[in-house]
Order: structure tokens, then sequence, then C-alpha cells
């Protein structure tokens, strides 16, 4: 993998830069659909490439290690082959998977056992298991093993999971430099930072996480329910100790604000389950703000979901006729729904990017976010 810094905002920290992998080409900043078991929900590839027009997807590798199974992946050359998509794939290391499994887990040194949330059989991850598990779903950016501290967090809990999360990282990086991808092109290993809210601890997670030299870093153990401000502190604090020539992904994250937000600090790289999540229970993002399309004040408006929206089909189709499949639980709503909101993400960032080589995005920024928190 490789990674081009061609502009920095003259007002912020935002960046504009070029991620290149063997599957192709990821221009930053970036947000990512998230496709856990393979494929985004209620999203057809088709729609993803020209509606969307999505560069990179996400993939789960604790759910996709359990269902298809990584010898199903194997038999296919590999989730590119098993599933179709020819792009880039980055996948989750599973840690976040975990730390929501906290009923059902064990951490310990050697990894963490656990409970299958479908039928209740036993595993056991670790991070030489989970590099490996990585290698033979074949996606082009993997992510090392860490623990996902909740929050709150108390600080000592939050020191001694940061430094297991360190431990791993170093028999990840150990794993992944003994071993090669199955499929012939290589892949690439993104540590974690992790340290919850606390500001010496992040530093000093940044501090060893940036000496570890790898193409790529990310940030993990935010948004998991602390306060947009805390998040945001965490984040500039993180990406001013980061390398400035490697991208910075910020796990997990957001609304439209806190993209706007970590852009603005320097992040290059986003994933959420937000804008697909949202769409199926009937709100949208547009670039007038936030409509909720059950609302009865929709059902005789004939006007386009988003006429502003560079996907035809969320143009042709009007508020009235998508409220109308939402409130039926017609399957084809969730699929307009999620369209619409995973092209705003898309648009969203790639218009940032604009505005980051145009020297603007300061003024356009404090402009979009009053319209995207704005409820219609």
């Amino acid at each position: 993998m490789k990674f081009e810094l061609q502009h920095t905002d003259p007002s912020s920290k935002a960046r504009a830069g070029k991620i290149t992998t063997d599957h192709g080409e990821i221009e930053t900043p970036i947000f990512m659909p998230v496709g856990t078991l393979g494929g985004v929900k209620a999203v057809h590839f088709k729609e993803l490439e020209q509606d969307i027009n999505a560069q990179i997807i996400l993939g789960n590798t604790y759910h996709l290690y359990l269902r298809p199974g990584t010898d199903v992946l194997e038999q296919a050359g590999g989730l590119h082959k098993f599933n179709g998509w020819n792009k880039p794939i980055l996948t989750d290391s599973g840690g976040f998977q975990v730390h929501s499994l906290s009923e059902i887990r064990k951490i310990k040194e050697e990894g963490v056992e656990f409970r299958s949330h479908i039928d209740g059989s036993k595993h056991f991850f670790s991070p030489e298991s989970v590099v490996d598990t990585q290698r033979k779903i074949g996606a082009d950016i993997i992510m090392a093993f860490d623990e996902c501290t909740p929050y709150p967090c108390e600080y000592e809990y939050a020191k001694k999971s940061m430094h297991l999360t360190h431990r791993w990282l170093k028999r990840c990086i150990n794993r992944f430099n003994e071993t090669e991808c199955s499929y012939g092109y290589s892949q690439t290993l993104f540590p974690i930072v992790q340290g919850s809210t606390f500001k010496d601890l992040r530093k000093t997670s940044a501090e060893f996480i940036a000496s570890m030299g790898a193409e790529g870093n990310a940030i993990g153990g935010l948004s998991v329910g602390e306060p947009d401000a805390e998040m945001y502190e965490m984040t500039e604090l993180v990406c001013d100790v980061l390398p400035t020539n490697k991208p910075r992904y910020l796990m997990g994250v957001g609304t439209p604000a806190n993209i706007l937000e970590a852009i603005s600090l320097g992040i290059d790289m986003f994933d959420c389950v937000m804008p697909t999540r949202n769409a199926r229970n009937g709100m949208l993002f547009t670039r007038n703000g936030i409509i909720n399309i059950k609302n009865e004040k929709w059902k005789a408006d004939f006007s386009p979901i988003d006429e502003h929206s560079e996907s035809p089909m969320i143009r042709q189709h009007t508020k009235a006729y998508l409220r109308h499949l939402v409130h039926t639980g017609e399957m084809l709503g969730a699929m307009i729904a999620s369209v619409n909101n995973l092209s705003f993400y898309l648009w969203l960032v790639r218009e940032a990017r604009k505005q980051i080589i145009a020297g603007s995005f300061a003024s356009w920024k404090k402009d979009m976010l009053e319209k995207v928190t704005r409820r219609l």
C-alpha cells in the first residue's frame, strides 16, 4: 500500500490524499460503507459503484469467521472472489465485537475466549489467529487485534488494557511478517491506538503505535458513548502524534457532523453503520438536513428525496413514495433509503476533499455543519 499526501487545508489540519492498493486507488478523506458479512445491507454492488461511488468497503473478521467461515472463503479464493467486489476491502479485527460480547467472553494474555452469538459454540481469538483469519479473508487492509474498552472506563483498567493491546500488536506484526496473503496480492496491517478518554494514555498509545512504522494507523475505542467533545479532544491529541505521511483511520465514526469535525483534525478514513442502520429505520441524511421519512408531513410530498443527490435513483423517487414503502415495510424502502444515505456520506467526503484542495474547507465546513444537523 502507498499513501500520498496531496493537500493540507491552510485553516485547519484537514488533508487530501491518495491510498493505492493492489485493488485500486482510494481518494481521501474517504467513508467506507460497512459490509459486515461481505455485503452492504440492502445495497447491491451495482448501486455501490454507480449511485454511491464507493471506493472501498469494510468487512468484519468476527462475523466472516463464523459465517460463511474461512474454509469457504479460501475455497472461493478470498472475499473479493466470493462477493464479486473488485475494489479495496478493509477488515476489522473483531476486537470491537469481542468487546460487545462482554457477557460471553474472557480476556487473557493469550487472547480472547468467547461464545458465538449464533449458537453458543466456544471459540478463541489470539493476535496470531486473527492475522491468519484476515490473511484467509484476503482484505487489502487488515487490522491488528485489540481490546476496545467501554465508556466510562476506570483509569487503571484502561491503562492495563492499552498495554495488553500493545503486546498483542507486537504479536500481530510478527505473525504478519512471517506470513503472506494466499491470493497473490499485498495486504497492509494497521495498528490501533487505544487509551479510552485519558490524555496521557492516548498520547502514550499514539507514540507506541507511531514507533511501529506501519503503513497506516487507526484510532479505536472512540464513538462508544463518550461526549462528542471528548471524542474530538482525543482525536486531535492522537493526530498530533501519528505521522503525517501515513493515513489515519478513525474507527466507527459517525454522524455527518462527526466526520466533518474529524476531517478538520486530520483524519483520512471513516466507517460507521449509521447511514444504513438509520436508513432502515426511516432516517434520511440529505444536503438540506435530516428527514424522518415516517412522519405524516411527507405523505403527500412529491418532491425528490434529495434533489441535489448525485444518485439518479434518489432524484427520481419522491419523499411520498419512499414514505409509503417504509411505512408499509416494503424491502425496497430500506434499499432506496440506504442508497440515499450512503450516497450522501460519500458525497460529503468527496466535497470535503474538493474544498481542502481549493483551500476553502474551513468556511465550507461551517456552513455544512448547520445544514447536516438541521431537522426537516
